[in-house]
């Protein structure tokens, strides 16, 4: 019988990790479950680690909320600061949207999470120079920039949540919209005659168009603001 010297015995090693290692694992946890089902467990099953070792990252599933929300928004472009404040905001608008959809429910984290982080906070900061430039007041800006951050946020989660409905076994985005436009149509025409008459308005499948069209709606609101001041 050999004797192996205490020293060469292998022992597990304990898995080093960092704060933006478990960022990293929670979006891609975030895009495999959901937010839903992203908790702490789950996250350090991913990692290969136990859950009190999160603990030494991250003070708690907010914190690591707002840190995934600032890595989210790292990867969403600042504009390029040419071109009118229309064209900028914009060009803004269409950078969110494009960065919420990139990452399943980023839009319901970044609505869940108070605006921190150094990343996020320079999108905000982009916003908000672009209304103040565009001739708004501070309040005014502060105002237009809260609902335009509504509104493309909301879009995108409504996005999501709808590709997510039609994803489900058995339907797909063509059939749940056929299927709302008949419910619309068949509605009694004397109680709802508005909604019986627009059905084929209200199930319009064009979520680029509709994102423009909400996008003019706020430049307008904004371009009403700055005559004003003329």
């Amino acid at each position: 019988m050999s004797i192996v010297p205490y020293k060469t015995v292998s022992r597990r090693k304990r898995r080093v990790l960092d704060q933006s290692q478990v960022v990293a694992g929670a979006l891609a946890l975030l895009d495999e479950a959901g937010l839903d089902e992203l908790t702490m467990r789950r996250l350090a099953e991913r990692l290969g680690v136990k859950a009190a070792s999160l603990y030494r990252h991250v003070r708690d599933k907010d914190e690591l909320l707002i840190l995934l929300a600032d890595a989210i928004s790292a990867e969403i472009p600042f504009p390029t600061g040419s071109g009118t404040w229309r064209e900028q905001l914009t060009e803004i608008a269409w950078n969110v949207r494009r960065g919420l959809l990139a990452h399943r429910d980023a839009a319901r984290v970044l609505a869940a999470t108070p605006p921190f982080g150094p990343r996020r906070l320079r999108h905000i900061e982009a916003l908000l120079k672009t209304l103040r430039d565009a001739g708004l007041s501070s309040r005014e800006a502060a105002r237009a920039g809260y609902h335009a951050n509504n509104f493309v946020t909301e879009f995108a989660a409504d996005e999501a949540r709808f590709a997510a409905f039609s994803a489900a076994p058995g339907s797909n985005r063509r059939k749940v919209l056929a299927q709302a436009r008949q419910a619309f149509k068949s509605l009694p025409r004397a109680e709802y005659p508005t909604l019986v008459s627009m059905a084929d308005d209200l199930t319009f499948d064009d979520q680029d168009e509709l994102f423009r069209f909400g996008v003019d709606l706020l430049l307008n609101g904004i371009e009403r603001l700055t005559n004003q001041r003329r």
